[in-house]
């Protein structure tokens, strides 16, 4: 059960919408939600920086450095003073926390105390950043010890989300928490899974077992063809704005990457997501 969610801002109208589908689901799991806003060291202390106080022969946080680290901390002040506004006005219980350091570690570093993190899918540096997810989220869910959900800009409450299932044991984590959603929004729940019929008929069936007890509406749809394809053609057909899933890698590989069909869908649909890893 959510209890505690975990929001990283930047101050960016994609961190907005993050904050309000965190708000949301706060009001929803009776949870609360702690705002970060990570100081990016790399901003600090990067390449030019240390180049030019190096030939020079002083540290970087001196001068030039320290004032930067003020501006930078004031605008996180600014960003987090709206956090708590915001969630106080909506009636949420919070907290907020400024860190310093590189910003997929810290958000990773401070999701060990939450249970859900709640992200934009792109940052403030979204015009300078190339594909459709930011740099930062795709950290995040490559290293996040909890979920992630990857939000878009716009809030639009979900009604109709997908569980796509494999019978990976990260797609069973998703399982629950898309039952556990379901039942707590009062929403419909569809589970697609893709692959020959036997052993399609019987991930279905093991989902439908899995599900009884929840007393969710649900629906189970056998698909053919490339997974991610599959998916992305059901999900727009049929008007989905919610995806469950569970990453597809080999632990050993879990720095580098999430899974094709899961990489693939999260950069090409429009709506949220929720990752388990």
């Amino acid at each position: 059960m959510i209890k505690k969610i975990l929001v990283p801002l930047d101050g960016s109208e994609n961190g907005k919408g993050a904050l309000d589908y965190a708000i949301w689901l706060a009001g929803k799991f009776e949870a609360s939600v702690i705002g970060l806003h990570v100081i990016d060291m790399v901003a600090l202390e990067g390449p030019f920086l240390h180049d030019i106080s190096g030939s020079m022969g002083f540290e970087p946080f001196m001068n030039f450095s320290t004032r930067m680290r003020e501006v930078l901390e004031a605008r996180g002040e600014e960003v987090l003073a709206d956090f708590t506004a915001a969630c106080e006005a909506a009636g949420i219980k919070c907290a907020s926390s400024v860190a310093f350091g590189i910003v997929p570690n810290e958000i990773c570093d401070k999701a060990k105390v939450a249970d859900l993190v709640v992200i934009g899918r792109r940052g403030v540096n979204v015009k300078f950043e190339h594909g459709l997810l930011g740099s930062t989220t795709e950290n995040v869910l490559r290293k996040s010890p909890k979920p992630v959900f990857v939000a878009p800009r716009k809030f639009v409450k979900p009604k109709k989300p997908l569980l796509a299932y494999d019978g990976s044991a990260n797609a069973s984590k998703a399982m629950h928490s898309a039952a556990e959603w379901a039942r707590t929004l009062g929403l419909p729940l569809t589970v697609v899974t893709v692959g020959e019929f036997a052993e399609v008929d019987a991930l279905l069936k093991e989902a439908e077992d899995y599900l009884k007890p929840y007393a969710v509406k649900s629906s189970f749809v056998r698909l053919e063809g490339d997974s991610a394809a599959a998916i992305e053609v059901y999900y727009e057909d049929k008007g989905h704005d919610l995806v469950f899933m569970g990453t597809s890698h080999h632990s050993r590989l879990v720095a580098m990457v999430l899974g094709s069909t899961t990489e693939h869908l999260i950069r090409l649909l429009p709506g949220p997501f929720f990752i388990e890893r």
